[in-house]
């Protein structure tokens, strides 16, 4: 059955000023915090493990929380699930700035995550709901992909400068305050989008869940977005503990590779009509693999620098990019009906691997160095290559 689409009176431009926000401030809570992480465990009287933590935690709640929000928004619909997250991201934030403890903290973080889940599958889900299959639907995943790259551009900057300012605790007030603005511009214009037909259909994982096509995409959006996690989990201790760049120099490096992001987002519409979905994963893989090889050369040969791991890791972004600006689509194309459902288990799945390979690899592989990243980065793409290999022999599940 064919679901009537909601009425949506906004330009793609208003669209974006109205939903970025909320992908914006789920990164910036891991961005904004990330220079400050190396000092977390003295400021706090904790471990470096339990720091790290508040890193993979927060991703892999990110997750979690979906699994809960993706079906209430179905049901409820998207716009209270968005503004009720919406609302605990600010109240955590807070908390998280008047934390004295480690506890404390790791707990305010974890609600900050449930609170950022919820909006961005509300988010999510509408554009499903309302670009699945418009032309605009890629234009606008591409637009937020260019966002996410936009935010690690400029968000450890930032970070690092109001930290090195105002201490540690006004990151997480900025959070807040910046979520209030768009909080309420979203109670005021923010429409129910939720087909009604969804809303009365009883809805079921298990077609989303056996689908090749859903898992072969969201591994490969974990593969690309696992690498630049990976990525900034050991940056600072690399660029900062092991090649002696200070907060802000690290920052500007760290700038660097997310501005080759930014860069290539605004080919991701030319490069999609070229190659099809399926053909820019397949080089967004083979870039992962060979930016992995020539940091395996500077690890091997040479010391952390900028020429041996900020320039890989610039080819590497460009593989990210091509590739996590086409996974949503290939990973949702067939659930229409069960936007929210689909878009819950996609996140879910991908911010869960993201966060416990990503974890797995930085414990197991040395985060002082750059081996976190080449394990990972290696193992994923050949997980998601052989995937779009057995795709090709079954065409009924490649997305429309």
């Amino acid at each position: 059955m064919s679901t009537p689409r909601p009425t949506w009176a906004f330009s793609l431009s208003a669209a974006l000023l109205l939903m970025a926000p909320f992908d914006v401030l789920a990164s910036l809570a891991m961005d904004l915090y990330l220079p400050v992480v190396p000092a977390m465990p003295g400021l706090l009287n904790t471990t470096p493990f339990l720091i790290q933590l508040t890193l993979s935690l927060y991703m892999g709640m990110l997750g979690v929380g979906q699994v809960i929000f993706g079906p209430m928004s179905d049901r409820l619909g998207r716009r209270p699930v968005l503004l009720v997250g919406g609302s605990v991201f600010v109240v955590a934030s807070l908390g998280a700035a008047c934390s004295s403890t480690a506890t404390a903290f790791v707990a305010f973080r974890l609600l900050q995550a449930m609170g950022a889940s919820a909006a961005l599958v509300a988010t999510f889900a509408t554009v499903r709901d309302v670009y699945g299959r418009r032309p605009e639907g890629v234009v606008i995943y591409g637009l937020f992909s260019s966002i996410l790259a936009f935010v690690p551009a400029l968000g450890p900057l930032v970070g690092a400068l109001i930290g090195a300012c105002c201490g540690w605790r006004a990151i997480f007030v900025v959070l807040a305050v910046l979520a209030v603005p768009a909080l309420v511009n979203a109670g005021v214009q923010w429409p129910e989008t939720r087909p009604v037909v969804a809303a009365k259909t009883r809805r079921f994982v298990l077609p989303i869940v056996t689908s090749v096509a859903f898992w072969v995409y969201t591994l490969g959006f974990s593969a690309g977005m696992g690498t630049f996690f990976v990525f900034f989990s050991t940056a600072p201790r690399v660029l900062i503990g092991q090649a002696g760049f200070s907060e802000v120099g690290f920052s500007v490096a760290f700038a660097g590779v997310a501005v080759v992001m930014i860069v290539t987002t605004r080919f991701a519409k030319a490069f999609v009509a070229r190659w099809g979905i399926a053909g820019c994963v397949a080089r967004g893989m083979v870039l992962l693999v060979c930016g992995a090889v020539f940091l395996a050369l500077g690890e091997l040969f040479g010391s952390p620098s900028v020429l041996t791991f900020i320039l890989p890791m610039g080819g590497m972004a460009v593989g990210i990019v091509v590739t996590v600006s086409v996974t949503a689509n290939g990973a949702l194309a067939r659930f229409d009906d069960t936007a929210g459902s689909a878009v819950a288990l996609y996140f879910c799945f991908q911010s869960l691997i993201v966060s416990l390979a990503g974890t797995g690899a930085v414990a197991l592989l040395n985060g002082d160095t750059a081996w976190p990243i080449i394990g990972y980065a290696v193992t994923m793409a050949g997980l998601v290559l052989a995937g779009l290999a057995l795709l090709r022999v079954r065409p009924g599940e490649r997305p429309a």
